[in-house]
């Protein structure tokens, strides 16, 4: 039998793999080239293969080479998104994953693999140039600033929350910056964009960033802006501040946003000047900048989530919205108020909610808060056939809970059920509420439940949701 080469049998099967693949030694000459990388780049392989980095593409430097930054660094770049026309002329869009080559502890390389999106992205654009040019007939939506809600949208008959509301009426006469912190669903955004619309800057922008949805390197571009060069495949683009000039910027989930970005934004917030990642120039901006926390600021602290100099800057004008369970008075007239609001929508008749249902309802945490609460009424509202809200219409997770903390767990006909079905019925029901609550967002609603978003996904494929 013929020995097989190994250097060969690497070189196959590296050549084989649907993704470009990039293979550089310490010196920045390129080892490994395959023909998905040629082809990404418009050149031929021998163009490439052990030529220098900055000999076989002119435009690259130092600085704009990811790999040539790997190997000088010797940490990875994770999916790094790139934009850049080939030599041909073709728009290339790829995600790439840069990684340093370790070798006992001496760095001997760098492998970059880069994931073509440009057709996806080219079918998107055709499907909605398409879209827009069947809705041409169509009636368009309404243009607004991007602060939809009022002070009148935020609906309560708890003074706690009244007393809030009245706080953020005068703090939205002036420019401070402003401190919102309440759990998830708690209504943090709704109180943002009243507070917007209240202000005198309520024809400006209002622009809404969650600095949880994006990782540090495109967070940072995004909010500050990129001049052309600054990375490979960045172009002169104006980040979020500057947009946002004249009107208001709200960033929500504040303590998910790297220690070293908040040191950045700290720097904005001392003095209005904003500078573009990789520009020697910077932008004095006047923008308002509204933060949020989904947690208490001492447990961010605590946590290492938020830096105290930034939050010290931020807690000049702090506004804290307590959670449902803590305002039993607007369960009921929020359950009321939905309720109503789904009738006359869907033009249904008057509905008798079932007095069983406010024992349950009020006696339950509402982890989700308001959210959980209008989506539970949308469930039980698609379920109710008849004219009467009932506990059989109540999403079962809810009855669930309030018969576990009453240690009672029981149906409504009061039979008993095995408590292995009692539990697993309950554990379903309990994520597919959140994942519902999180509107699909499997990370948020893993923290909800508080469980790790790797077991969310492992009992997600167990329940078949």
């Amino acid at each position: 039998m013929e020995q097989v080469n190994t250097e060969e049998m690497v070189k196959a099967i590296l050549g084989s793999i649907d993704e470009a693949i990039h293979v550089v030694d310490n010196n920045g000459v390129t080892i490994f080239y395959n023909n998905i990388a040629a082809k990404h780049d418009g050149v031929s392989i021998e163009e490439v293969l052990g030529k220098h980095l900055l000999h076989a593409f002119p435009s690259l430097t130092a600085k704009t080479s990811t790999l040539l930054k790997v190997i000088a660094s010797k940490k990875p770049i994770f999916h790094l998104p790139q934009t850049y026309k080939n030599i041909r002329g073709e728009l290339i869009d790829t995600v790439n994953t840069t990684i340093p080559i370790i070798v006992n502890d001496n760095i001997v390389g760098a492998v970059e693999i880069a994931k073509d999106y440009s057709k996806m992205k080219l079918l998107s654009q055709k499907l909605m140039d398409l879209q827009s040019k069947l809705n041409i007939t169509t009636k368009k939506p309404k243009k607004i600033n991007g602060a939809k809600y009022t002070f009148e949208d935020i609906l309560t008959v708890n003074k706690a929350v009244e007393h809030v509301k009245e706080q953020a009426k005068k703090i939205a006469k002036n420019a401070s910056t402003v401190l919102v912190y309440g759990e998830t669903g708690s209504g943090k955004e709704l109180l943002v964009h009243a507070i917007h619309n209240e202000s005198t800057r309520k024809s400006g922008a209002f622009i809404v960033q969650n600095c949880a949805a994006l990782p540090e390197n495109l967070l940072e571009g995004l909010l500050f802006g990129t001049v052309k060069g600054s990375y490979t495949g960045a172009v002169d683009r104006p980040g979020l501040f500057e947009i946002a000039h004249g009107g208001t910027l709200f960033l929500d989930e504040i303590n998910s946003m790297p220690l070293e970005l908040q040191a950045k934004l700290l720097r904005v917030l001392e003095d209005g000047l904003v500078r573009r990642v990789g520009s020697e120039y910077a932008y004095q901006v006047d923008v308002r900048v509204i933060v949020a926390l989904n947690e208490t600021p001492a447990n961010c602290l605590k946590n290492n989530q938020l830096r105290p100099d930034l939050y010290y800057r931020l807690n000049v004008l702090s506004l804290e919205i307590p959670p449902l369970r803590a305002r039993k008075d607007d369960i009921t007239f929020l359950l009321k108020y939905f309720v109503a609001s789904y009738n006359q929508s869907s033009a249904m008749e008057a509905i008798h909610i079932n007095e069983e249902v406010y024992d349950y309802i009020n006696n339950y945490s509402w982890p989700g808060n308001i959210r959980e609460l209008k989506h539970s009424v949308e469930y039980a509202m698609t379920l109710l056939e008849g004219r009467e809200l009932t506990l059989e219409h109540i999403p079962h997770n809810i009855i669930s809970s309030v018969n576990k903390n009453n240690e009672v767990l029981i149906d409504r006909h009061h039979t008993i059920k095995p408590l292995r079905e009692v539990l697993s019925q309950t554990e379903k029901t309990m994520i597919k509420s959140a994942i519902q609550t999180a509107q699909g967002n499997i990370q948020q609603a893993a923290k909800m439940l508080q469980i790790p978003r790797q077991t969310l996904q492992y009992k997600m494929k167990k329940f078949n949701l």
